[in-house]
This record gives structure tokens, sequence and C-alpha cells, in this order.
């Protein structure tokens, strides 16, 4: 806005224009990597920032540290253009305008590998995926790449021959302000408490390790790689290959803990608790679940609470009792997912099987 203000043109304040060309404002070396320290520090609540994430950093940092030396060169010690031509504002350099978009571009694409990840993590470990899934995190990817592709597209528009001039580029300030001015509201509007931690390989398609509880090895391996078994005495390991079939007393345990147990009740129950109380380690168990029931921790104990949910609504002496009240004293915990995975296992609306 201070550009459209005249500044540039540096007819009514020259110290103004030189102020602006000195001082960099284009920062795209930094806005990368802050926006996926910022994915990792929501998501995952163990992140800490370390030396070596501070070399994500280096670029812009240099780039700052260029301008600064270019300014006390120029203003301080010659007292004339001599680093900078006085014409044309480094930020638009087409050198550092294609590093920079190239750097924001894989650091986007990082971040929504990592979220990605993570959704493909809470659905294998948490029983309450839905209630977790920060869809504003994916609103906010979404917003920056729109800026980035905006941006792009306004540079292909101009190699090509189109004239823009810079007025003529009003519309893409505007955008710029609509897509950042939703980030900071709805930002500001989204609370995210993430209490389970994970891991990502962002070197191999894998999915994430599981963090916490159980023993042995806590990577999740291929599913072509070997697997072990633990049974429940103290020393006993089972050894199967991926195209074996699963032992039919494990698929046994894990269904006495869900169907006469009812472990599925508790709202908050994760694969590591199912795991420790089964005294097995919470990748071992993923494998089990997956390769015997054909699905992922998240579904298998849901399909269990609609089951339940819908014996309840079936039986006249709930008919006093609300669906919501059903649904909660199965282990929901909250209307949306129960909606959800009700119309997913049923095809239907909980009120058609209420008994009136």
């Amino acid at each position: 806005m201070l550009g459209f203000a005249g500044w540039y043109w540096g007819t009514e304040c020259l110290e103004c224009r030189n102020f602006m060309f000195y001082v960099p404002m284009n920062h795209t070396l930094l806005m990368g990597p802050v926006i996926f320290m910022y994915i990792r520090s929501l998501l995952n609540p163990q992140f800490k920032f370390t030396k070596l994430d501070w070399w994500h950093f280096v670029p812009g940092i240099a780039y700052i540290i260029w301008t600064i030396i270019v300014a006390v060169t120029d203003l301080l010690v010659l007292k004339k253009y001599y680093l900078m031509d006085g014409q044309n504002d480094p930020d638009f350099d087409t050198w550092y305008q294609a590093i920079g978009f190239f750097s924001l571009l894989i650091y986007l694409v990082l971040s929504l590998r990592y979220y990605l990840m993570y959704r493909a993590f809470i659905v294998q470990e948490l029983s309450f995926a839905d209630t977790v899934q920060f869809k504003w995190v994916r609103n906010f990817l979404i917003a920056c790449f729109l800026y980035f592709f905006s941006t792009v597209l306004l540079d292909i528009l101009r190699l090509v021959g189109v004239n823009i001039g810079y007025q003529d580029t009003w519309w893409y300030y505007l955008l710029f302000a609509f897509i950042f001015y939703y980030i900071a509201i709805t930002g500001y509007a989204n609370s995210i408490e993430q209490k389970k931690t994970f891991e990502l390989d962002f070197l191999r398609y894998q999915m994430p390790a599981l963090i916490g509880g159980g023993s042995g090895p806590d990577m999740l391996q291929a599913e072509d790689a070997a697997f072990e078994v633990v049974s429940d005495t103290a020393d006993a390991t089972v050894a199967q290959s991926a195209d074996s079939i699963i032992p039919p007393e494990w698929t046994k345990k894990v269904d006495h803990a869900m169907q006469i147990e009812k472990m599925y009740r508790n709202p908050e129950l994760t694969l590591t608790d199912l795991a420790n109380h089964l005294g097995t380690n919470p990748s071992i168990l993923s494998k089990i679940i997956n390769r015997s029931f054909g699905k992922n921790f998240n579904d298998y104990v849901n399909e269990f609470r609609v089951l339940e949910v819908k014996a309840q609504l079936a039986d006249p002496a709930n008919a006093h009792l609300t669906i919501m009240g059903l649904a909660y004293d199965a282990g929901f915990n909250s209307k949306a997912t129960f909606n959800r995975a009700f119309k997913k296992f049923t095809g239907d609306n909980p009120k058609t099987y209420q008994i009136k």
C-alpha cells in the first residue's frame, strides 16, 4: 500500500523511497521455513526448535545481512548508489523472486505432506480422529498455495508478453489482502490442543511412528516387511511374514477386549492404550487390526460404537433416552463424529432406528 501511495516514485519524498529500497520487505526465503515450523509446532506437542532447524533460515538471514551491507556501504560509507542502482527494488530482482518462490513451494509441499501424514497417523492411533483433524490447518495451507500460484500466474503472464502495469496489479494485491486477513482471523478463531506425539519419515513413504507405550520397534514397517507378534507369555515371540495369516489367538484377544470388555466406551481410547492393555506393541497391534479386520483403528473402534447405539435404539426400554445420550455412552465424544460414523457404517440416519 505504501507503494501505491507513491513512495516508490520519489517525487514527493526521496528519503522515503530510499528507505523502502534499502529495507527488505519481500521475505519469501523466510516464509517457507516459518510456515513449515509453524505446522510442526501445531501438530506435534513435543516439537522443539533445534540447532539443525536454524539451517532452514540461513538463506533468508543471509539475504537480510546482504541488504544491511548494501545499506551501510551506500548510505553511510560512500553516500552514493554503488551496490544498488537506485532505480529498481532488489526485492523484485528476478533471481531473488525465482529462488524465493521455489523455496516457498518446497516448504509448502513439505508442510502439506506433514499434515497428510498426521491425518494418516491419527486414524491408526486414535479412536476420536475426527475431533483432532484440525481442518483449519488444511485450509491455511490451501490459502498459502493460493497465494503462491496467484503470484506465479502473474509472473507467467508477464513472461508471455502480457502487458501488466504497476497499477494493473491491484487485483493481485486485493487477493493477497483477502488471503492473509483470512489466515489471521481464522487462525485466532481456531485453537489447537494436540497431545499425541508422533514422528515422520520424509524420505520414505511410511506411516508415522507411534510414540509412547509398548515395547519393541516403534516404526511401522512397509507391508512386505516381516513383523513380530508378541504373545502374552514372558518371552515367547511368534514371527510371522507379511503374507502369513495373523495368529487367531491375537484376533480373539482384540475381539474380547472390544466385545466383552467394551473398551470402545472410553471416548479417548488410543491404539497405545489398547496395546498396553493387551501387553503388546502399538505398531504390532495396528498391523493385527489392519490385516485381520481390514480397517484402521479409528474405524474399527467406531464401528463397535455404532453397533452399540443401534442395539440401544432398538431396545424399547431406552425410548426415553436421547440419541446423543446413547452415543456418548457408547464412546463418541461429539455429535459431528457420531453422525459421520453412523452414516458411514449404516448408510442411514440414526433416527430411523429409534423406537418411538
